[in-house]
């Protein structure tokens, strides 16, 4: 089963035993975590995209270690002005171990609707407030030009 989830802000393809250098996630290594951002989601059979996100499913993992990519250098010049800047990145990473992808669960979801449709009252009907006569408008409208 393949999924596809937004962890820290960017989208990453996973299945069962899959591992994935994200950005920085919070948690010690060992630890696990869960993804409930779920954007789509594929059964071998059946595809389900969510809007925005799949109800109910998640992604289970844990975390490997913590550590830094490579160093990124950023130079930038103008010629002919002496202007020269030299910089370096290295952004921290957090490996991780896709360790489940959990389908949503229909039972739970048919519950739920049952309860609210009992529980959702029809509001008081309101009459909308009497209009204005043609003429009474047609005064204002006269009045307002001298």
């Amino acid at each position: 089963m393949n999924a596809i989830v937004e962890i820290s802000g960017k989208q990453f393809k996973v299945e069962k035993d899959s591992k994935l250098f994200v950005h920085r996630v919070q948690g010690k290594e060992g630890e696990k975590i869960t993804f409930d951002n779920v954007l789509m989601l594929d059964n071998g059979s059946k595809i389900t995209v969510g809007s925005p996100n799949v109800k109910g499913a998640s992604v289970q993992a844990k975390i490997l270690k913590h550590l830094k990519d490579d160093k990124v250098i950023v130079f930038k010049k103008k010629r002919r002005k002496g202007y020269r800047v030299k910089n370096g990145h290295r952004q921290a990473l957090t490996e991780i171990l896709i360790e489940k992808v959990n389908e949503k669960t229909t039972a739970k979801k048919t519950e739920t609707k049952e309860v609210k449709k009992a529980e959702v009252k029809k509001p008081a009907v309101k009459k909308a407030p009497a209009k204005k006569t043609a003429t009474a408008t047609k005064k204002t409208a006269k009045s307002s030009k001298k």
